[in-house]
């Protein structure tokens, strides 16, 4: 039998977008050979927090999928309708309350921003009128806000969308 800990070292910032209260914190939850608990197996990839929640990608599955686990019960929280085998989810971020998340999702090798909404139980692409790449997103403490990457211009900017999906109107020099 295989008894072992996984520590995963999680790291929160004082940012523009999560209003969050950073100080680094270690938190070590046992290991699950069934995929049942935070760690497994499988590559456990981006995890990010927020309160009490821990969002993940792995590949416990066979596919790259994304997971969500709740700190204070010390158990996953199911998705349904947010995982789909045509896509590979990464870099998930997830608003402090946990009802939403958002991750990168490459289909038929075009990536793309999706919101998804725990409540709605709905998953819908921020980005799918963007002519560009897309990559890095992170929501804001209370989920009214993300930011991500896009290479729309030839080169890496940080674009800020409202959770509806309608682009902020952010200077770029401010000046």
């Amino acid at each position: 039998m295989l008894n072992k800990s996984i520590f995963i070292p999680i790291v929160t910032c004082v940012g523009l977008l999560t209003g969050c209260v950073g100080y680094p914190r270690l938190v070590s939850y046992p290991f699950d050979p069934g995929g049942r608990s935070l760690n497994s197996l499988a590559s456990e990839l981006n995890p990010a927090i927020a309160g009490r929640y821990i969002v993940f990608t792995s590949d416990r599955r066979g596919s790259q999928d994304v997971y969500l686990f709740d700190s204070l019960t010390s158990n996953l929280i199911d998705l349904p309708g947010l995982n789909s085998l045509d896509a590979i989810a990464s870099h998930p971020s997830v608003s402090e309350s946990g009802r939403y998340i958002v991750f990168v999702a490459s289909r038929q090798g075009r990536s793309g921003i999706f919101l998804y909404d725990r409540e709605t139980r709905q998953s819908r692409n921020l980005t799918a009128d963007l002519p560009a790449e897309v990559r890095n997103p992170t929501i804001s403490a209370d989920g009214s806000r993300i930011a991500f990457e896009s290479s729309n211009n030839g080169q890496w900017d940080v674009l800020v969308y409202e959770r509806s999906g309608r682009p902020l109107n952010i200077p770029q020099d401010p000046r």
